[in-house]
């Protein structure tokens, strides 16, 4: 049986109960104890902490999140770091009191829809066996059947009145365990799969009511989706949502009959701009996401900005925002990261997750 061990979490105060076998983050989670954090894969550096007190094992955090000297000083990745002691951590913790949190917790489910959206691209639908509470733009981990102790992270594309039934956008990452090794080959509707969540603070803030300006690359658009359901169908939100969706090329762009529909029914609140870097198509422009943005916008003053996408997408969208005197404290970002990205160390040092 693991060692369990007591987890402090300073400057909250608060102790938590860790396996030496379990991530410091996931433990808090699930203990309702915020802790910042994005990919939860040792890649973003969003959970770095220093360990005050204590022993730590930092697991598989990359030498580009976590670096040598770093680690020398006393700072780790709770998205991977392991207790091997009692251990003391101090986090920099800003939660909005606005937003609830919702405690992880463990989740099964049935695939109820397994569609081609696009190239290389699938629409995955499960259907809880209970019901989950989560704030529009976050996501889950599953658990890769076939491979113990392996999992990827999908956001939720669905906004959080559907409680029992969640809704991903998963695009194939050749050479993916996850995609390529799994949801691409065997996977089917009626397969059982579990999952753990929900994460992330990427979420619409409702609550200041400032306008808003989206970029999605990709199934970048997929918590962004979520978002935008839950500001528009839920009367979440009285501002105005401009979002630019982003493709390589039309095939690889999906869902425009309902984005077109939602700036149909919401004229005042909503406007959509599908972008592809090559090819035409009706109602499409052409450039990518930020070339198109910045088209549109002298000046973002005033405005908040959500960005999801690969980690160069991010980066570039970032440099064009402020380029239109954004602030960096109106712009919130998520980066696809994959095993690919680990490796090579991407990440955006530009602005805190």
């Amino acid at each position: 049986m693991a060692e369990t061990y007591t987890v402090t979490v300073e400057p909250l105060g608060r102790e938590v109960q860790c396996a030496e076998d379990q991530p410091i983050l996931d433990a808090c989670l699930r203990a309702g104890v915020w802790l910042p954090h994005s990919c939860t894969h040792g890649t973003c550096a969003t959970c770095k902490v220093d360990v005050l007190d204590g022993d730590v094992d930092h697991g598989a955090s990359s030498s580009f999140a976590l670096m040598d000297f770093e680690r020398d000083e006393g700072k780790t990745l709770t998205c991977c770091a392991l207790p091997q002691s009692d251990v003391t951590i101090e986090a920099d913790i800003e939660v909005d009191d606005e937003l609830e949190m919702f405690p992880v917790q463990d989740f099964e489910g049935t695939i109820v829809t397994l569609e081609d959206i696009a190239t290389g691209i699938k629409r995955l639908v499960v259907k809880l066996d209970g019901e989950i509470g989560f704030n529009a733009g976050q996501y889950m981990r599953f658990r890769i059947p076939g491979h113990e102790g392996i999992d990827r992270t999908w956001s939720i594309a669905s906004p959080p009145t559907q409680t029992d039934e969640l809704e991903f956008h998963v695009a194939l990452v050749p050479g993916g365990i996850g995609t390529e090794g799994w949801l691409f080959a065997d996977a089917k509707e009626g397969d059982r799969v579990q999952m753990a969540g929900p994460y992330g603070r990427f979420v619409l803030r409702t609550w200041e009511e400032k306008p808003v300006v989206m970029l999605g690359g990709g199934t970048g658009l997929e918590p962004l989706a979520a978002m935008i359901k839950h500001a528009l169908l839920n009367e979440e939100y009285e501002g105005h949502i401009t979002l630019y969706a982003g493709a390589r090329a039309p095939d690889y762009l999906y869902d425009l009959d309902l984005f077109r529909e939602l700036e149909e029914e919401y004229p005042d609140q909503f406007t959509f701009n599908p972008c592809v870097d090559t090819g035409e198509g009706e109602g499409l422009r052409t450039g990518y996401v930020s070339s198109v943005m910045e088209e549109d916008f002298e000046r973002l003053g005033g405005y908040q900005a959500y960005i999801c996408g690969s980690p160069a997408m991010v980066e570039g969208t970032l440099k064009s925002l402020m380029s239109r005197r954004l602030f960096p404290r109106d712009i919130f970002h998520e980066d696809f990261f994959n095993e690919g990205d680990k490796a090579a160390g991407v990440g955006s040092p530009l602005i805190k997750r």
